[in-house]
């Protein structure tokens, strides 16, 4: 009987180390600080985050992190298409901003093959095309305009 008191206290033993090595590992404390991230993961993150990394949680700094590594393996042609979306979205008036708000929900729900397909459509279309399009519900709610 004293061996398997013994077993037992030693399984739980383990088990609560395991969990504090487990939660010791996603401490923010261990999060880098800005000045500790690499000249190419500064780049990445962009000067306007320089301000708020430091206070910001454990959670949003990790998000920023693998934005920032995906940034990074982005083609330079991406990366502009990217920078050209978002200049885009900003200048969108709230009406529009709204419905590629839907839109990106409704693509982030899509299968990758459902992705791909729309997004080759998309890029297919014209600018006018792709605001009908827009105007009718957009990828994933209307069907896409004839061309």
């Amino acid at each position: 009987m004293n061996i398997t008191r013994h077993w037992l206290q030693c399984a739980v033993l383990s088990l609560a180390l395991a969990f504090a090595v487990h939660a010791q590992e996603a401490s923010p404390a261990q999060m880098p600080r800005w000045e500790q991230l690499s000249p190419a993961q500064r780049e990445a993150l962009s000067t306007p985050l320089r301000e708020r990394w430091n206070q910001a949680a454990y959670e949003q700094r990790l998000r920023w992190l693998r934005q920032a590594e995906r940034w990074q393996n982005l083609s330079p042609e991406d990366r502009k298409a990217a920078r050209d979306g978002l200049r885009a979205y900003r200048k969108a008036d709230p009406q529009t901003r709204e419905k590629l708000r839907d839109v990106f929900q409704n693509l982030r729900n899509a299968s990758p093959e459902q992705r791909a397909a729309l997004r080759e459509k998309w890029r297919s279309l014209s600018p006018e095309q792709r605001k009908r399009w827009l105007d009718a519900g957009g990828p994933g709610r209307a069907s896409p305009p004839e061309q």
